[in-house]
């Protein structure tokens, strides 16, 4: 990565909140100066900067600065997007979509790394510098999901951070794809995905275990797709607490989706909310809208960590994703009434990785000097309005690197 010294002048901070009988009614924001060293900040000045300091500076132009996003959930290895407009066929099930992909993957592939390089480039627009992609591995595709997404990510070196989780799209024990698995996370991908342990491999137990035997084998962490709802929704996720306190892989397992939750009583919710906070189980959500609401501020309460994402980014499952994970914070914040000022700005953490500008107290903890100057412009007077507007992104920085937009 190339060094990176310079002063980040004019730029908008967060100093505190305005308060009313109380209650959080505004945010209060500076303009100041942000030197970055190397990738870090080293400084922060709220007055002018030394005539005799000569080091290069960017000028910010009064724009709002905000922690950088995460994307917590996106394939990129199956996509239409950047090619022509295509919906989706009817299917009647998962196992239709899966035999439609074992035609359709070979079509992709010789596109696919192009592809992959445009959600990149488009997500890194959106503020994004962190994402986790998922990629299929399974009979058809084999192992080229993986490389395709590995070339895809070798021309951004130096410019995001990316977790790889290899994904048997087609069923772990239906597929009959642990020995690919096995050498997908050999050859570099960082996590060990699952599919719908009873509805799609018909054994929740033996599946469950080839999943997390897999991920302690190779020190690997775990990322599982699950829609199941009702009893085996329930009985899948209370049994993989139970195996990753076993394992003592608390903090390294993520459910994506874990729709089970929006299904039962709220008790029932509550208590497994509980076993996750317990044996450190993450959630990746999309915000679903529509029959399905997840309980997604319950589960934040409890103490589970809970990060959006994007899935499908137009592909053959789904047409509406469109990348920018500010727009989920905002599709957030409408779907659970959080209108207010204080909560606009705490849905903002659902994509950062929980960083915020301020605390609960409204004191400035971000940024600060020694953090990682990963960050993103916004055309915004505060967080909350940038959550509320979907504010439009003026720059995204990776350590210290201007990453997309101009500065």
């Amino acid at each position: 990565m190339n060094v990176t010294t310079y002063w980040l002048q004019n730029v908008r901070l967060e100093t505190g909140f305005q308060r009313e009988n109380g209650i959080v009614s505004g945010t209060e924001t500076a303009v100041g100066h942000v030197l970055v060293v190397d990738g870090r900040i080293e400084s922060i000045l709220f007055e002018e900067i030394p005539a005799e300091d000569q080091r290069p500076k960017r000028d910010a132009k009064g724009m709002l600065l905000l922690p950088a996003f995460r994307d917590a959930h996106i394939h990129l290895d199956k996509t239409y997007f950047g090619g022509p407009w295509q919906a989706v066929k009817p299917a009647r099930s998962i196992f239709d979509r899966i035999e439609e992909e074992k035609i359709l993957l070979p079509k992709l592939l010789p596109v696919a790394v192009d592809r992959a390089k445009q959600i990149i480039e488009l997500l890194l627009g959106f503020g994004s510098t962190h994402m986790r992609g998922h990629v299929n591995i399974e009979p058809t595709s084999e192992l080229r999901g993986l490389e395709v997404a590995q070339q895809a990510l070798a021309a951004y070196e130096g410019k995001l951070d990316c977790e790889l989780v290899a994904f048997p799209q087609h069923g772990l024990l239906r597929s009959n794809s642990r020995g690919l698995m096995k050498q997908a996370i050999e050859q570099g991908a960082t996590h060990v995905g699952g599919l719908d342990p009873t509805s799609v491999d018909g054994d929740m137990e033996q599946s469950l275990h080839a999943m997390m035997d897999m991920a302690v084998e190779t020190g690997a962490g775990v990322d599982m797709h699950l829609h199941e709802q009702g009893a085996s929704g329930y009985e899948t996720m209370h049994r993989l607490a139970e195996m990753t306190i076993d394992a003592g892989w608390q903090g390294r397992v993520t459910v994506s989706h874990a729709f089970g939750f929006a299904s039962g009583t709220p008790a029932q919710a509550e208590q497994l909310a509980e076993r996750f906070a317990e044996a450190g189980i993450s959630v990746a959500s999309t915000v679903p809208i529509g029959g399905l609401v997840m309980p997604i501020p319950m589960l934040h309460r409890k103490g589970v960590k809970v990060e959006l994402g994007t899935d499908s980014l137009t592909d053959h499952w789904s047409p509406f994703g469109n990348g920018d994970n500010l727009e989920k914070a905002g599709r957030l914040a409408e779907v659970y009434h959080m209108s207010d000022e204080f909560s606009l700005t705490r849905a903002l953490g659902f994509i950062t990785g929980g960083v915020l500008p301020l605390n609960e107290q409204g004191q400035r903890v971000w940024p600060a000097v020694g953090d990682d100057a990963s960050a993103v412009l916004v055309q915004a007077s505060c967080s909350a309005e940038a959550v509320a507007r979907r504010a439009p992104r003026i720059a995204s920085l990776y350590r210290g690197q201007v990453v997309s937009g101009t500065l």
